[in-house]
């Protein structure tokens, strides 16, 4: 049985990757040390690694499906505005039929919200 699936995002500066998810997304901190981060909110975890080659090759965009999207984009729009996509900055229905909105970090991570 598979469980989960964690990505590893690289950054050249990890302080991005860790203010977009802890003040962002509300993600604790579960280990940090000096290879690795480890952060997770519900069952959703996510690994940063400060690694400036590594991450100039990749600015990834990942995808949490939720099931309460007005309620997690009340919370993350009151506590971190400036984090929110220009390009989808509020709840929108797409024409594939999700409910979506996204964040954006300095370094051009995005992470997109998704109900279905």
């Amino acid at each position: 049985m598979l469980l989960s699936l964690i990505p590893k995002v690289f950054y050249a500066d990890i302080q991005v990757g860790l203010d977009l998810f802890t003040r962002g997304l509300g993600f604790e901190l579960l280990h940090q040390d000096s290879s690795i981060s480890v952060l997770g909110r519900d069952q959703v975890k996510v690994y940063l690694m400060e690694n400036a080659e590594l991450a100039v090759l990749d600015r990834p965009e990942l995808a949490i499906e939720i099931d309460n999207i007005d309620e997690i984009y009340a919370e993350i729009a009151a506590r971190a505005p400036d984090l929110l996509h220009p390009n989808l900055s509020s709840v929108q229905d797409r024409p594939w039929g999700a409910k979506e909105f996204a964040l954006l970090d300095a370094s051009q991570v995005c992470i997109v919200f998704r109900q279905w």
